[in-house]
């Protein structure tokens, strides 16, 4: 088995092998960074990105030789118009994280239309907007829309292929509450033609010829990020979730083939998601949110100039015991779930003379496994099940530190996945399974392979972290009171 991955990520992309033994091997990276032209606003270089992957996918390919089949993962929801006979962008790529359509989401609101503006639909809404008022071109067929792996399937199939996975296209808003078809009510609201919109496939089916890969492997297994990396970290069944910290953090877990009975957001906060759909078999699960994770690190490095670097804050945290009563709630960019406020602030809170560095650096990292612990009880209240163990990846899963804080915080065993980023065993997982590689989810599931395994210590104090949490809320009331 030889399976190319291309793993799209918001900064950077990656391709790679995931070979017989489950290892990855022949990684090559190519940074990709956003543009921010104002406050608020994400755009990206669409031509940019299909270029680097193309680039990274020829590598591979030359270093490591024939492959079985080819697997997509990818940031979910960012955004891109192209003209179909051409190929080319009509507009620079909307991100996800792009809050330009914040005004049109309060209006869609009250119109009963609830999306938020990380989603693709008002994303889509803004380019056509833009370069196509009137529908002229979308009406007569010029143009399409796709999130990241529509554009990326797009170019490794030579344009033969304009398709997205259920699990991808779940997340552009676009697509009815059953996940059985696109939303026809709000593409007319919209004025988006369902002749812009992609074929939605199988996350796991062979689906087109990579015909821009030597060898024209077939392209067998598409998933959004966070669903990829939910199955490269084996939790395919109800039970185990998984957090990937990265810049935020993200909670995942299986419920099982019955849709979550909440509409847009569940009594604990989570969102329900389409985890994959393979054949007749759609399979649901819940996500949770952290607003900001790996950011808290990366503010004491830059800004505070606590740590030189982000693994310094490790080596820092474990020189004290504990914080000195030192709590700190990494709400830099409000709170997410179980909140949902985006007028809370990150909050430092039971200094005194006797906190130092050390003290600060370790309570940061206390405040994120407790923000992480959150969305563990807000998950099991939503998938109405017990989540018995944690699997993390992401690169704060390599802080020890940490990985350890999330255990006492949390009361029950971590596992850190063998790769930073688990999105790539995922795809490849998800594209062997089609080729016929794998067998099913049983091997799946048995692939899981931790790095390491943490056992729960004594336990943090949750009754004062929710003191903490209720004083760094509503702080700006007018953010406060958005809600989508």
């Amino acid at each position: 088995m030889s399976i190319l991955v291309v793993d799209i990520g918001t900064s950077g992309l990656r391709g790679a092998i995931l070979d017989a033994d489950g290892a990855v091997a022949h990684e090559q990276y190519r940074e990709i960074l956003p543009d921010s032209p104002a406050s608020g606003l994400v755009e990206f270089d669409a031509t940019a990105m299909a270029d680097a992957a193309l680039d990274v996918v020829a590598a591979v390919r030359e270093a490591a030789g024939p492959v079985t089949a080819v697997g997509i993962a990818s940031q979910r929801a960012s955004t891109i118009v192209w003209e179909r006979a051409t190929g080319r962008p009509v507009a620079p790529g909307i991100g996800w994280q792009d809050l330009r359509t914040i005004g049109e989401c309060l209006m869609l609101g009250a119109e009963g239309f609830r999306l938020a503006p990380n989603l693709s639909a008002t994303k889509l809404l803004a380019i056509l907007d833009q370069v196509d008022p009137d529908r002229a071109r979308a009406e007569a067929g010029e143009l399409c829309f796709g999130t990241v792996d529509s554009w990326i399937a797009w170019h490794l199939t030579g344009g033969t292929r304009h398709i997205t996975d259920l699990s991808n296209a779940a997340v552009t808003g676009l697509l009815r509450g059953d996940a059985l078809a696109w939303n026809d009510r709000l593409l007319e609201r919209l004025r988006v033609p369902a002749s812009m919109l992609p074929e939605i496939v199988d996350s796991s089916g062979v689906c087109g010829d990579a015909i821009a890969i030597e060898g024209k492997p077939p392209l067998a297994g598409i998933a959004g990020d966070q669903q990829a990396s939910l199955i490269g970290q084996g939790c395919v069944r109800p039970g185990p979730a998984k957090i990937t910290f990265g810049t935020g953090g993200m909670l995942d877990t299986v419920i099982g083939p019955a849709r979550p009975r909440f509409e847009t957001r569940g009594e604990g906060g989570t969102f329900p998601i389409v985890a994959w759909r393979v054949g007749d078999e759609t399979v649901w699960g819940v996500e949770a949110i952290m607003l900001s994770a790996g950011t808290n690190v990366e503010w004491l490095r830059d800004d505070l100039g606590l740590i030189a670097t982000a693994e310094e804050s490790h080596e820092v945290a474990a020189s004290v015991d504990g914080t000195e009563g030192v709590v700190y709630v990494p709400a830099l960019l409000g709170l997410g779930t179980p909140h949902w406020d985006y007028g809370a602030r990150g909050t430092l809170l039971g200094l005194t003379r006797g906190a130092d560095r050390r003290h600060v650096v370790r309570a940061v990292l206390e405040g994120i496994a407790q923000r992480g612990t959150d969305l563990v009880e807000a998950a099991e209240v939503d998938a109405g099940t017990a989540i018995p163990v944690l699997r993390i990846d992401g690169g704060m899963s390599r802080n020890p530190t940490f990985v350890q804080l999330l255990a006492d915080a949390a009361q029950r065993p971590v596992e850190v996945s063998p790769v930073v980023e688990a999105t790539t065993l995922g795809a490849g997982h998800l594209a062997a399974m089609a080729v016929g590689e794998l067998g099913g989810w049983d091997d799946i599931e048995a692939s899981w392979r931790p790095a390491a395994a943490v056992e729960p210590g004594p336990a943090l104090d949750r009754e004062q972290w929710q003191r903490a949490v209720d004083r760094s809320r509503r702080w700006f009331d007018e953010l406060s009171a958005i809600d989508f």
